[in-house]
């Protein structure tokens, strides 16, 4: 990620402590999170204070390393397992990691090393993220024309992974190779990431782009002014359908409609092969408050929450959706551009 020019990682470990980008404070601050502890990265997690499926990924696997570097003892380790694993129910990248380094820790005949185990084994999952986003962004700017139009949802660039980003990464690298692409970039309501964070992450780019209401996506489509859409995900089931972001299944249909491609960009770490159709991935519900409520900047500079709603005003709000696979051109992994139906292809051979 480049910040004024100078390179970071959405998260990483020293010395004991998980340090994270404060994503709920972009775009008007730019700050370093520390979680000195186990629990502390758990509620950065179920906070948001990272979000996107690579980075509470890597988040949750340093977080087991803190719980291991803390105490090697079984119980111990077993119970901030299970509340890591408690803080957020969609993305599978977070249960991948928790579990890659729990059994590391098991797997240790020598106890006086398993936290240093631990350790290595967490670092080496971020490295594979933020390795294989590159990858992705290789993969996809070969689908990127010179001055494409590209719509994206929510965010799913360097903030939601290690480095890199999923979505974003082939913009990135269309921007490296000279292709000049374009940015429409959905709000994403209600927490606005589209707004916050991947806006942000396109002018640290220098790359065009501009933000547009959710439900313009449809106006801009049926204009022909989107070549292509390109999502994230949090959870691929075995069948090609994805949970994303709220509002992507019906960008899926809209693209579907008009004929436009539209992609899922996610490591191979995404995908649930123990989950067999999107029904059966599990969506989170969030706060009421995040719908009755929006946060920003006021004209003093101070950062707050403002009410939209009429008072005792009730709202629901499901995190995200499911687009079926049927409506989905592509899924480009770091292991290759699949259609849905191809992820067998790639199947692992223990699950």
């Amino acid at each position: 990620m480049l910040v004024n020019g100078k390179h970071y990682r959405t998260v990483w470990m020293e010395k004991g402590i998980v340090k994270l980008i404060n994503q709920p404070l972009l775009p008007h601050k730019f700050e370093i999170y520390e979680c000195r502890n186990h629990t502390d990265t758990a509620k950065a997690i179920s906070t948001m204070v990272v979000r996107g499926a690579g980075a509470i990924g890597s988040a949750g696997g340093f977080g087991m390393a803190q719980a291991v570097l803390e105490s090697a003892s079984d119980k111990y380790v077993e119970k901030a397992r299970e509340r890591l694993k408690n803080t957020r129910p969609t993305a599978q990248n977070l249960f991948y990691s928790i579990d890659r380094v729990y059994s590391a820790f098991l797997n240790e005949a020598n106890k006086s090393n398993v936290g240093i185990r631990a350790f290595e084994e967490a670092n080496t999952i971020a490295d594979e993220d933020a390795a294989a986003c590159r990858k992705i962004a290789e993969i996809g700017s070969s689908l990127i024309e010179h001055k494409a139009r590209i719509l994206t949802h929510c965010n799913a660039g360097w903030l939601a992974f290690t480095d890199w980003g999923s979505a974003l990464s082939p913009v990135f690298y269309a921007k490296r190779e000279g292709k000049d692409p374009f940015v429409w970039v959905d709000e994403t309501r209600p927490r606005l990431q589209g707004a916050r964070l991947t806006a942000w992450e396109l002018k640290e780019e220098n790359i065009r782009y501009a933000i547009i209401a959710d439900n313009a996506a449809g106006y801009f489509i049926s204009r022909g002014e989107v070549d292509l859409i390109i999502v994230g995900s949090d959870r691929i089931a075995r069948n090609g359908d994805v949970a994303n972001k709220i509002g992507t299944y019906e960008k899926a249909v809209l693209a579907y409609e008009n004929g436009i491609p539209f992609y899922v960009s996610a490591p191979t770490a995404t995908i649930d092969w123990t989950c067999n159709e999107g029904r059966d991935i599990p969506i989170e519900e969030r706060s009421e408050e995040e719908v009755l409520y929006v946060r920003g900047r006021d004209n003093s500079g101070k950062i707050s929450a403002v009410q939209i709603a009429p008072n005792g005003s009730t709202a629901c709000n499901p995190a995200f959706d499911v687009t079926p696979a049927k409506y989905i051109t592509g899924i480009i992994t770091e292991r290759g551009l699949l259609k849905p139906e191809e992820l067998g292809r790639i199947l692992p051979d223990k699950i």
